[in-house]
């Protein structure tokens, strides 16, 4: 799971260079998703460890952060579906974004989700 935090961390930074880079490098907001990305890679690095229980902590951390951060950009989620319906909006570009993070969020969750249900099942047997 700590590689797949690390490739979850590397999307979202590939996702807001691109966001950035699109904007016209006009908004440095554009980054946030980046930024976030990088705590991911981190996290993974940290979750990179022979100790279960710090493998553990960093899994369970990581995973906290990306349900928050999925719930945080619900309202996002839900512009993009308006986006696609024809709804305009100022900045198309931020709100297709928002979307991309959220998306990301929660397939990373259910990801995790999964992993520790397995590892749990696995203890059991």
């Amino acid at each position: 799971m700590a590689k797949l935090t690390i490739g979850f961390g590397v999307l979202l930074i590939l996702l807001g260079i691109t966001g950035y880079v699109t904007t016209g490098s006009a908004h440095p907001t554009a980054l946030i998703p980046a930024g976030i990305g990088v705590f991911f890679v981190l996290f993974g690095v940290m979750a990179n460890s022979e100790d279960s229980k710090k493998r553990m902590l960093w899994m369970h951390i990581s995973v906290t952060v990306a349900l928050l951060v999925f719930l945080g950009m619900i309202p996002s989620a839900i512009d993009t579906l308006k986006l696609s319906r024809g709804a305009s909006f100022p900045h198309p570009i931020a709100v297709e974004e928002k979307g991309a993070l959220c998306l990301l969020s929660l397939i990373y969750v259910l990801f995790c989700v999964r992993s520790f249900i397995s590892a749990r099942r696995a203890r059991l047997v």
